[in-house]
């Protein structure tokens, strides 16, 4: 009687690889949201009247939604999701930390500094855009899209 040999198997991908894709996904996809989040903001500011605060949670709030779709769908498919509410609220409240990261920036250049300008207000979003998002990729690894179980 012979022996059955085991079937070759594809490598694991290194871990280098996986966290290049992961972030490149994430880059994408926060892209994304950050032009939905900085167009809304405009619009909301300029063409509709909105105060600067405001003016950035609304287009949050829906870039948010966005992006948890993306992120879960694409970004971070290849790792658990326990199908329950407690993800979505997990992420959505690191969400709102990330927001108040750009709510502050934003408020601090508008209101501290005292620069009403487009091109400050603006500047003052993108800083803040940066420091939620690096908190936000952060987060989302510790907490909301973890490793699949073995």
């Amino acid at each position: 009687m012979q022996r059955s040999r085991p079937s070759e198997t594809v490598p694991p991908a290194s871990a280098f690889r996986t966290f290049l894709s992961e972030l490149l996904s994430f880059g994408f996809v926060g892209c994304l949201g950050t032009l939905i989040m900085i167009f809304g903001a405009n619009l909301m500011r300029a063409w509709l009247g909105g105060s600067p605060v405001t003016s950035v949670v609304v287009p949050t709030v829906v870039s948010t939604l966005s992006s948890y779709l993306l992120n879960r769908f694409w970004t971070f498919r290849h790792r658990d999701s326990d199908g329950s509410g407690r993800e979505v609220a997990i992420f959505f409240a690191l969400n709102g930390v990330g927001l108040l990261i750009q709510v502050l920036c934003t408020g601090f250049t508008y209101y501290t500094l005292g620069l009403h300008g487009g091109l400050a207000y603006n500047l003052g979003l993108l800083a803040g855009v940066g420091l939620g998002s690096a908190f936000r990729y952060w987060s989302y690894k510790k907490w909301v899209f973890t490793p699949a179980a073995a």
